[in-house]
């Protein structure tokens, strides 16, 4: 069966429009594969783009060790970060809409300068020109959050939403060791470090812009990243108050309304 790739991104799109659960693509199209997950993924953003939305940067996921031996994977994936997706720090987010909505505590960069290519972590820090505090609201548009690789990548990495605290300059401040907190009301706390990140979250940022080289693409002065998350993700519900803080280099919060 010849693969509709431009048809498979339109039911992605018009799931994440109208908050509806559905069945994983590769149980009716099994032949579907990595170079074309990110196909679909970059035609359901440009239906995005069609409708006015603005690319704001991209994120990583699957930057855990041991997540990416549980999927199977030698490297993280990536997706992108639009406009209609960004909260700011306080905000009231929405769960109407959402199908399993989930947040993660993350450290992001903006950057300065462009960057792509092959970086060492010298060149990716002299390109950043804040680090904040973050977090993200995924949300999987498949049923019962269950999904492969493939369709992972292909649902633009379960982006929906995320928020950035204060920024600060790099310097002085050692990426490598940032402590984590993430606490959701009273009912959920979690705890991480940085090193989760990919070892290192300058190596997640690396590692973006070594991918985006792949297809032609690189990052530029102005666009947000995402380095990834440093625990497991806490499910949100109604009425939650939801806290990060990064000792070191700050705060960040929401809410969740129904």
């Amino acid at each position: 069966m010849t693969l509709d790739l431009p048809a498979l991104a339109k039911i992605i799109d018009e799931a994440a429009l109208e908050g509806r659960p559905i069945p994983m693509l590769t149980a009716d199209h099994p032949d579907l594969d990595i170079e074309n997950a990110y196909t679909v993924q970059r035609l359901s953003m440009a239906r995005r783009f069609e409708r006015g939305e603005q690319l704001l940067g991209m994120k990583m996921g699957l930057t855990s060790k041991a997540k990416m031996e549980q999927m199977g994977v030698h490297e993280p994936i990536y997706g992108h970060l639009t406009n209609a997706m960004k909260l700011l720090d306080g905000d009231r987010f929405q769960l109407q809409g959402c199908c399993h909505p989930r947040v993660e505590p993350e450290i992001a960069f903006t950057l300065g300068k462009d960057l792509s290519g092959d970086v060492d972590r010298e060149q990716a820090l002299a390109a950043i020109q804040t680090i904040h505090p973050a977090m993200e609201i995924i949300d999987s548009r498949y049923t019962n959050f269950k999904f492969t690789l493939i369709d992972v990548i292909a649902d633009n990495t379960s982006a929906c939403a995320y928020v950035l605290g204060a920024g600060s300059s790099p310097e002085g401040i050692d990426l490598g060791t940032l402590e984590l907190a993430l606490d959701v009301g009273k009912r959920e706390q979690l705890r991480g470090t940085s090193g989760a990140i990919y070892g290192h979250p300058l190596d997640s940022l690396r590692q973006l812009c070594v991918m985006l080289d792949r297809r032609g693409e690189g990052l530029v002065s102005g666009q947000t990243v995402l380095a990834g998350a440093a625990t497991a993700a806490i499910y949100l519900e109604a009425g939650d108050d939801v806290r990060l803080e990064i000792p070191g280099l700050g705060r960040v919060g929401f809410n969740v309304e129904g």
